[in-house]
């Protein structure tokens, strides 16, 4: 009997899996902490290479044949280490400080300032010292009393990507949940958000996910979860009783972005749960890029269609003399002028935070 295999149903897609490394780093004084060790007894029950290391900034025989290879291995390497430097970075124009919990990301997106930010040590780190970073949190909630104090937590890394293994944003979560005048809040592009749904947040904490049009989602973002993931997921923090975001960043021009942005728009109208819409905000980050992004980008995606004509874009000038290429001004303007219009016709109480 044949089989008519064009008209059986297509297999659905299987989920975005946790990220797995392959190989894991330890600092010696890492093993002192029982975030520490809880790591490790899981990195043995997944059977996982395991070495140490001196430092989590010193990580040199990383296998690989090329710089191309000892990237991609670099990014499914974790190294669990103590986060030393307790001075927190300024976090514009999303909070007034980066809460440091990890550092580097599993995902691929092309455009990441994390490329230069981090540029030759890729690998993840996260860090066992919580109570000394939530110490130093309290001091600056402190010093900054009774004004309140919000803490970005995805500064350098997707932490809601990492939470399987560390647990380091539940405990955030649950320390600004007791705070008055303390806040939090962080970005993700994962739907892996079991462990946080039962947080004692107590509202402080703002949960966003990045979303954008297909067209740069299925270039630009391998590694990530799906677009549908992702809102799934937004719909059940939303239940929990966080406070709810959506960033669209990078906002990129390409053929079609009206159609685009615009279905973008409508996928969340329709997707979102009542109570998703209750305190909801958006903020909008137009794509930019520094000549060095561009040549590491080049690099370690050679296949990329990002664009990155410096002669199609305006040079804008940042803090230490050194600047980068954003949109023409018409092009800026056109793109924050129809996001915005989809973004009220569809959620008219929705507050805009920024665009940039």
């Amino acid at each position: 009997m044949a089989i008519d295999l064009l008209s059986r149903p297509a297999a659905p897609a299987p989920n975005t899996a946790v990220f797995m490394p392959e190989l894991v780093y330890f600092e010696p004084d890492a093993l002192l902490y029982p975030k520490g060790e809880q790591i490790l007894a899981w990195a043995k029950k997944q059977g996982l290479d395991i070495h140490m290391t001196t430092s989590h900034n010193q990580i040199r025989d990383l296998p690989g044949e090329s710089e191309l290879e000892k990237y991609r291995i670099a990014k499914r390497t974790l190294v669990v280490g103590i986060r030393k430097t307790l001075k927190f970075e300024t976090s514009k124009p999303s909070a007034e400080y980066a809460i440091p919990i990890a550092t580097g990301c599993m995902g691929h997106c092309h455009y990441c300032y994390l490329q230069t930010t981090m540029g030759a040590k890729p690998y993840i780190r996260v860090y066992v010292n919580m109570n000394d970073i939530l110490h130093a949190a309290q001091g600056y909630i402190d010093e900054r009393a009774p004004e309140i104090t919000r803490f970005e937590a995805a500064c350098t890394s997707d932490p809601v990507g990492l939470e399987h293994i560390s647990g380091s944003l539940k405990q955030v979560i649950e320390f600004m949940g007791q705070q008055e005048y303390g806040r939090l809040r962080f970005v993700t592009k994962y739907h892996h958000v079991e462990p946080l749904l039962d947080a004692k947040h107590n509202k402080r904490t703002r949960f966003r996910f990045s979303v954008n049009a297909d067209y740069v989602i299925r270039n630009f973002e391998p590694g990530t979860s799906k677009f549908h993931e992702r809102i799934e997921a937004a719909g059940k923090v939303a239940k929990a009783g966080y406070p709810l975001g959506f960033i669209i960043a990078p906002i990129i021009w390409h053929e079609g972005w009206e159609d685009g942005y615009a279905a973008l728009m409508e996928k969340l109208y329709q997707a979102l749960p009542p109570e998703a819409t209750e305190d909801l905000t958006f903020e909008m980050i137009q794509h930019r890029f520094t000549k060095t992004a561009k040549n590491i980008i080049a690099q370690r995606y050679p296949k990329t269609k990002l664009e990155m004509d410096e002669e199609k874009r305006k040079y804008k000038w940042g803090k230490y003399g050194r600047g980068k290429y954003v949109y023409p001004d018409e092009q800026a303007t056109a793109l924050r002028e129809f996001i915005t219009e989809r973004i009220f016709d569809k959620f008219p109480q929705a507050k805009i935070e920024y665009f940039t």
